[in-house]
């Protein structure tokens, strides 16, 4: 879509990274369609703003390095996005807000992570390398789910392990293909 060259190893990367997603989702086993299907059934909401999501997030990196002349828009997309999900939070069932220090502290280190890390991803897209940038952002949910895994005391299941790792080899390969 911008423009870039690319060769055959981004098909496989590309199928690899989208069947370690699937293996992902079909929970404990890995690939099971049945159990991926229940899952989408069963909230549906949120895998279609995961997937309408998907495909903002892609065309807000392709136009902003095309086309921003060096301008910042990421205020604009966060402002959206946070619109969208206090949309979702007033029209679905939620339990009551509770605040406290500790939740609010959590509140703040996590607001300042969120716009230090969206203002770093805009100056990359902006002014960096994207290939390289686009391969990397791929283990940003390995590590995002490892964090949140310790701060719930959740274990991740080995298909998460496999997936994940699925997804980061599928990224890696697509990076290699757009390498001159």
């Amino acid at each position: 879509f911008n423009g870039q060259k690319s060769s055959w190893l981004v098909i496989p990367g590309l199928f690899l990274a989208l069947f370690g997603v699937t293996w992902v989702l079909g929970g404990e086993h890995g690939l099971n369609v049945d159990e991926i299907t229940r899952n989408v059934v069963s909230s549906p909401l949120s895998y279609i703003l995961a997937f309408i999501g998907a495909f903002i997030w892609a065309a807000y990196c392709t136009v902003t390095a095309k086309y921003a002349k060096g301008k910042n828009g990421i205020t604009l997309f966060v402002l959206l996005t946070a619109l969208t999900l206090w949309l979702k939070f007033l029209f679905s069932e939620q339990p009551p807000m509770v605040f406290s220090w500790p939740v609010i502290a959590k509140l703040i280190a996590l607001s300042v992570a969120l716009g230090l890390g969206y203002a770093a991803w805009n100056v990359g897209i902006l002014h960096g390398n994207v290939s390289l940038l686009a391969a990397a952002s791929y283990f940003t949910p390995v590590l995002s789910s490892a964090l949140a895994a310790a701060l719930l005391s959740a274990a991740l299941s080995w298909s998460f392990w496999q997936g994940a790792g699925m997804v980061c080899a599928g990224s890696l390969l697509c990076w290699q293909a757009t390498r001159r």
